[in-house]
């Protein structure tokens, strides 16, 4: 989301010296507080242009500040840390870039705060991005998803590498109950970067889980500025997964860590086999057509599937073909496991997004890349962790 223009140079609710703006000072104290008075001093100041990547902050010199209110233009609060003493406050992150600011204090005289009250108020303007990044985070908001689902935010832009550092630092994960992760950098599938987090095992059902991007004012280098913060929670939902067993041509249904079903399939030929290791189901449809040259196989086929469950970016599907007379009996897919419709169907209903795929005993030896779909679970929770730009 764009934030609006707004003017260039500072604008201030009352025109004093410096950033120092004291309005409507009252009040009293008593013994040798009584006559003391605050000096508040906000910064950004007045009359300069405020630079992109600056925090604000509150000072009071000679006693201690007791309120401290910071909003943009659309009345959102921005939230800051006031010091153990009380005379001082600094913003959690930066001011955004072509947003306007307004800033309104109180503040005590006095060692122990007990001398006139002040109050300040300011309002400023930073400077416009001559470009700005933004970006798309996965699972959406209120969702309730699978225990193998990962955080996954994709930027609009590219994020250099000497940025990625104070992004992740940005980037806060909480959960309830407490749930080990850590965050990567990934190159997705369609050349975007990418960072994901992920638990280091996989989530306990009922897990709540909350998102936070602290990134209004924080550059990404070639890919320009942020402008706005984030905020987004989701929920794991039942423990629901499926494992492969290529040369059995079947799918078992775990759940709770019990089988509770299997399918019968067909897997990827001796020549196309299905891919190995534990993929998340990132994407669902009910309906779609088989495109051969979505995989390299030029016009081949153009065959209509239901209840197709995604795993790859590339590719990997469990998906009814009806098509096919050897289900259960030979492995001649492209890569996907076929099923019977109603087969298919049972696992699309089972699976969640963000359940897991393992697939075992394939011939495959092709490494799926972590960005090809939401793939965290292909690599060791030490392999991981490298991925990090805080290591």
């Amino acid at each position: 989301m764009h934030v609006g223009t707004g003017r260039r140079s500072v604008l201030w609710a009352s025109a004093l010296m410096g950033s120092l703006v004291l309005t409507a000072c009252s009040g009293s104290g008593s013994g040798a507080d009584a006559g003391a008075e605050a000096k508040v001093t906000i910064t950004p100041g007045s009359g300069t242009a405020v630079k992109l990547g600056s925090p604000i902050s509150v000072k009071a010199d000679g006693g201690r500040l007791t309120e401290v209110e910071v909003k943009d233009a659309k009345g959102n609060k921005v939230e800051g840390r006031m010091s153990g003493d009380g005379a001082s406050w600094t913003s959690d992150g930066n001011a955004g870039p072509g947003a306007t600011y307004t800033v309104h204090t109180k503040a005590k005289g006095g060692k122990n705060g007990k001398g006139k009250e002040s109050t300040a108020s300011a309002t400023f303007t930073t400077e416009q991005a001559e470009k700005v990044n933004k970006l798309t985070n996965t699972p959406g908001n209120g969702s309730t998803v699978g225990t193998g689902m990962p955080v996954s935010i994709l930027f609009d832009h590219p994020v250099d590498k000497d940025k990625r550092a104070g992004i992740e630092k940005s980037l806060t994960v909480t959960t309830q109950p407490k749930v080990e992760g850590s965050w990567g950098w990934v190159k997705d599938w369609s050349g975007q970067d990418r960072i994901d987090w992920r638990p280091k095992d996989y989530w306990p059902t009922g897990t709540k889980v909350s998102v936070k991007g602290n990134l209004s004012g924080v550059d990404s280098g070639e890919g320009g500025w942020f402008a706005r913060n984030y905020d987004f929670g989701f929920s794991i939902g039942a423990d629901r997964k499926a494992v492969i067993d290529v040369p059995a041509h079947k799918l078992t249904m775990i759940e709770d860590g019990k089988e509770v079903g299997h399918i019968m399939g067909s897997a990827g030929s001796p020549t196309d086999p299905t891919r190995g290791g534990i993929h998340t189901v990132r994407s669902k449809n009910a309906a779609e057509t088989m495109d051969s040259a979505t995989i390299g196989h030029g016009n081949e086929w153009m065959l209509d599937s239901k209840w197709v469950t995604h795993l790859t970016a590339s590719g990997t599907f469990l998906h009814s073909a009806p098509w096919n007379n050897s289900i259960g009996v030979e492995n001649n897919s492209h890569g996907c496991f076929g099923m019977t419709t109603s087969d298919a169907k049972k696992i699309y209903d089972f699976l969640l997004i963000g359940s897991t795929v393992e697939v075992k005993n394939t011939t495959s030896t092709k490494v799926t890349d972590v960005g090809n779909g939401l793939e965290v679970w292909q690599e060791t929770w030490d392999q991981w962790k490298k991925r990090s730009a805080l290591t």
